[in-house]
């Protein structure tokens, strides 16, 4: 059991010896909460939640009913779901998903992970080409972890940029999705005919 208070809000959480960092919540998942300034009626995914620290956080700010928490291990959601009754937020959306293969909304504002960093990249890789596709315009993907360059490249080529964080030995990823905007030609009486029929 972990008992907290993060930003003034008090936490009990169940955890177990083969999640991730169960003793304690892990520094860079700290590190990357303290950058988000929650608001309410935001719909938030919690991709990867483990016993769910970030969804059930995020939940005391936008909502419960607004939160989705995912992870592909079905230990880490029997005991999000009991943390989350726990904390009186028996509203949040749990369930098991390999990544977004369970999840049909398009519209989140926010998508936050802490993915697993120490193997190879094709787990960040899915999280991040599929969670642009699940965030609505104006979005953010936020992630943390201890490496740099391949999230900063891939953040950038998929998302077009990417706002770095450097704390407490972590790097916070904050990535927005936005809306193309059509450039209009103005003054088409200026333009060939050709190219007139081309900017219809």
């Amino acid at each position: 059991m972990i008992e907290c208070t993060i930003n003034g809000i008090y936490l009990k959480l169940h955890t177990e010896s083969s999640l991730f960092s169960p003793k304690s919540i892990d520094k860079g998942t700290l590190t990357m909460m303290s950058k988000i300034e929650f608001q309410t009626g935001q719909k938030i995914l919690d991709l990867g939640c483990g016993y769910g620290v970030i969804g059930i956080y995020a939940a005391h700010f936008s909502g419960a009913e607004n939160v989705t928490m995912v992870d592909i291990n079905s230990i880490a959601i029997e005991l999000a779901r009991k943390n989350a009754i726990y904390n009186g937020l028996e509203d949040i959306n749990i369930f098991q998903s390999d990544g977004f293969h369970n999840i049909t909304e398009h519209d989140f504002d926010l998508i936050l992970s802490n993915p697993p960093y120490h193997a190879d990249f094709n787990v960040p890789k899915k999280f991040i080409e599929n969670g642009f596709r699940h965030l609505k315009y104006g979005g953010c993907m936020i992630m943390v972890t201890k490496r740099y360059k391949w999230y900063k490249n891939k953040l950038e080529s998929v998302f077009g940029g990417v706002k770095v964080i450097e704390e407490n030995g972590y790097y916070v990823f904050i990535s927005q999705k936005r809306a193309i905007r059509k450039t209009r030609i103005k003054n088409k009486q200026k333009l060939s005919k050709k190219l007139q029929r081309k900017y219809r």
